[in-house]
């Protein structure tokens, strides 16, 4: 009897793990057809070295229970790297040390961001969905109570407009002080990845440093600091990938300079180094409406050593909200025919993961890192799995 193996595919199946902390646990991610992990050293501070033990340690655990550590995500840039403080230097010394590291345990695709002060932001981490599933969600209206009557930016209003903040001031105006503490917690609070946290008097400070900065030099900033690290990881064979900004566009007046094809354009261009790579992250890219991502996709395929698929919904004003995996504003069987393409063409398997995720089902129940939950996850990776399998085969029999 033949037996038919539909199981690979030409995406590396991955999930995100915490580590030993997270509520989903690595035999979780194997019973739900993970190869790989995508993991990092959250418990290591911004800025200092990841030894090769800590790095062994990890892998090991993750080997242990049948995956291999596939991604770094992430390997955070120090502030001070960002906006260039006295003394950046020698974090990116550190930069440099920790990828020697993770070469030396054969880990070589690493991902990290430059969002300053903030990683992903949301407003809501649990927006009750139609089908009784709650979701992330991003609300302009409450950014701008936020950042108007909140946090008190100076001249905050100017970067609006005249209908988003009178709604945002009939928003804060009904917020009683539950309300607040809970929006600000969700703003500046930190989330997973993030590693850092903010109280609103902290943030403010933060912010007033990358406005004197600016973004046309914030992005010099980070050209000159991917000259220094990608002659290093260019000899150690490592794979440095962006993780887009999320959302792609400013808020609090704070420098966004990964948001669209014309940024990657310039990235690339000034730092043409074979580890200067892209996580092609669908969600993040797909809030703009001008960013056309089965164009991106092909336009940058070279780059791209790392996929975050997941959809959203644009909503008015620039909100949205984060959809189910094949339903949304992103148009998924033509983004993952568009990586099929492009994976065929290189003859290489891309580590992919589903990202986010609903809170459903049992999760509803349970405590687990905001987007991250077992189920919805799993229904993601089960989703967007069998279209890749569709796709590919159909194309064979073109």
């Amino acid at each position: 009897m033949t037996v038919i193996d539909y199981s690979n595919t030409l995406m590396e199946q991955t999930m995100r793990w915490f580590g030993p902390k997270d509520p989903v646990s690595l035999s979780n991610l194997r019973q739900a057809g993970c190869a790989g992990v995508v993991s990092a050293l959250h418990q290591i501070p911004n800025g200092v070295v990841w030894s090769v033990e800590d790095i062994q340690a990890r892998k090991d655990e993750i080997e242990a229970a049948g995956m291999r550590w596939s991604v770094v995500e992430s390997l955070p840039v120090h502030e001070d790297i960002k906006s260039q403080e006295l003394g950046f230097e020698q974090f990116i010394e550190n930069y440099k040390q920790s990828l020697r590291n993770l070469a030396a345990c054969d880990i070589n695709i690493i991902t990290y961001n430059f969002m300053p002060l903030l990683d992903w932001t949301r407003t809501s981490l649990s927006y009750d969905m139609p089908d009784g599933g709650k979701a992330l969600r991003f609300d302009m209206i409450d950014v701008a109570a936020y950042d108007i009557f909140m946090l008190k930016r100076p001249n905050a209003v100017d970067g609006y407009s005249e209908d988003v903040a009178a709604l945002a001031k009939e928003k804060f105006d009904a917020l009683d002080e539950s309300d607040k503490v809970a929006l600000e917690k969700t703003i500046v609070a930190g989330l997973p990845g993030s590693e850092v946290g903010f109280s609103t008097e902290q943030f403010l400070q933060a912010i007033m440093v990358y406005h004197d900065i600016g973004p046309e030099q914030y992005k010099q900033n980070l050209f000159y600091f991917l000259q220094q690290v990608c002659p290093i990881a260019d000899e150690l064979g490592i794979k440095l990938v962006v993780h887009p900004d999320d959302p792609p566009f400013t808020i609090y007046g704070l420098p966004r300079v990964v948001s669209t094809a014309e940024d990657l354009d310039e990235l690339f261009e000034a730092v043409p180094n074979e580890s200067n790579c892209l996580c092609f992250c669908a969600g993040s890219f797909s809030i703009r409406e001008d960013n056309y991502l089965e164009g991106m996709v092909r336009r940058f395929g070279d780059r791209i050593y790392f996929i975050h698929l997941r959809n959203t919904q644009r909503e008015q004003y620039g909100s949205f909200h984060e959809s189910q995996h094949l339903n949304g504003s992103i148009d998924m069987f033509e983004l993952i025919k568009a990586i099929v393409e492009v994976s065929r063409k290189r003859g290489v398997s891309i580590p992919m993961r589903p990202d986010h995720g609903h809170q459903i089902l049992d999760d509803l129940d349970k405590q687990a890192n905001p987007g991250y939950s077992a189920i919805g996850r799993l229904k993601g990776l089960a989703e967007l799995r069998g279209l890749e399998l569709g796709i590919a085969r159909s194309l064979v029999a073109l």
